[in-house]
């Protein structure tokens, strides 16, 4: 049975693996070759050619070179794509190099402007107001974007659910206020288990796989889905002349990683439910940002998400104070960056992953957000808990001269009870 008339999570296990049993094994192989024999100048070069042009190696001919082609990283593509419902997909060896290859692949013939919705991902946020690229960027509300596409805008890029705000923007609205400007969605968050941004009109989803594809914090890599196979190509173009593949370990990792994304996705999801109402009531949270809290008027869960995700981001009574003692507290979560793996983390976004952001776009300093993993939920909220209870820890003091501690001045009072 073709697996793009299965259900996702039969998608998710077979996807990618057509070749397997004609190759007599069961377990997803990895080759890790850095080159490859060549039947002859005239086949090789040929092959060489088509691939360098953003396409696959020719049936008689050779994957050439790792940069060019890798079975492995393929395998991956394909997966992906069937769970995207897309064309084709390429993988990067980050989610940045995915971001910076979609961004050169499109941004050409004199169209060297993006339109992008905030808030973004501190990382996509930099790089597109440092201009680094040579675009210039015009950040924009969802309800802005047509203001502001100009003649030379070659991309929107839209992030939903947003990071680390959680908010959910209308995918098919944006394409229709784009009008013919390709939409780039970034769907780290939601992952194809929730959304699929390609049937809204999307031309470009965008994923760090480090993070829910990957699933347990030991691959980093990046993958873009497209709508069509010409975009597929100009990114395989990229990819080839900057060098930015993903590594066949990674890519074995993601692909085994794919085939259990729809079970973690839910358990983590069911999780992330229970700790967000449990925050919600408690009397150090000012505001709980989760997707259908704030009653989605716009009826987007359900519509276009199939579900609110396992992030969660709180505003905390108190601010960066307040946000310290929390993540210096937690003892089963995890105080870290990235997101989507089997375990916990918390962080804090205004001095971390959105810390270059220009401080107007900037998150609140009271704002956490949590990745919810695996753990028994009562265990979490038993944590945080505890975290929030906690009283804030000593300030180490500076040794003077003699080696004593010199005397501290009076501790101020916690804010916590």
């Amino acid at each position: 049975m073709r697996t793009d008339e299965l259900r996702i999570d039969s998608v998710a296990v077979h996807a990618g693996r057509d070749d397997l049993a004609g190759l007599g094994v069961h377990a997803l192989p990895i080759d890790l070759s850095t080159t490859n024999p060549l039947p002859g100048i005239d086949r090789g070069g040929a092959s060489y050619e088509a691939i360098a042009s953003g396409g696959e190696p020719p049936a008689d001919g050779s994957a050439v070179y790792a940069r060019l082609w890798n079975p492995t990283v393929a395998r991956f593509e394909t997966a992906l794509a069937r769970l995207e419902r897309a064309a084709a997909a390429v993988a990067f060896s980050s989610g940045m190099a995915a971001m910076t290859a979609a961004l050169l692949a499109l941004t050409h013939d004199g169209r060297r402007h993006v339109a992008a919705v905030r808030p973004l991902y501190g990382g996509t946020d930099h790089m597109l107001a440092s201009g680094l690229l040579g675009t210039s960027t015009t950040f924009c509300r969802e309800d802005e974007v047509t203001e502001a596409i100009r003649r030379d805008t070659a991309v929107v890029i839209v992030e939903t659910p947003a990071n680390p705000t959680l908010d959910l923007a209308d995918i098919a609205a944006m394409v229709t206020q784009a009008g013919g400007v390709p939409v780039l969605v970034d769907n780290t968050f939601a992952t194809p288990v929730l959304q699929n941004p390609i049937e809204l009109g999307a031309r470009l989803v965008l994923h760090s796989a480090t993070k829910y594809l990957g699933g347990h914090g030991d691959v980093t890599g990046g993958v873009v889905a497209c709508a069509d196979q010409a975009t597929a190509a100009a990114l395989r173009r990229v990819r080839a002349v900057t060098g930015a593949l993903l590594h066949p370990m990674g890519a074995y990792l993601l692909h085994r990683g794919l085939a259990t994304l729809p079970v973690r996705v839910r358990r983590q999801q069911e999780s992330a439910q229970q700790v967000a109402g449990w925050l919600a009531g408690h009397r150090l949270v000012e505001a709980v940002h989760y997707p259908g809290f704030d009653g989605d008027p716009r009826a987007l869960l359900g519509r276009q998400m199939r579900g609110p995700g396992a992030m969660v981001s709180v505003l905390l009574r108190g601010g960066f104070e307040q946000a310290r003692r929390l993540t210096d507290g937690v003892r089963l979560f995890t105080h870290a960056v990235s997101l989507g793996g089997v375990d916990s983390l918390v962080q804090h976004p205004a001095a971390l992953t959105h810390r270059p952001v220009t401080a107007k776009a900037r998150p609140p300093q009271g704002l956490v957000r949590f990745s919810i993993g695996l753990e028994d939920p009562g265990d979490l909220i038993a944590d945080l808990d505890a975290a929030l209870g906690r009283r804030g820890r000593p300030v180490p003091q500076p040794r003077g001269p003699a080696g004593h501690a010199k005397l501290a001045a009076a501790p101020k009072r916690s804010l916590v009870a």
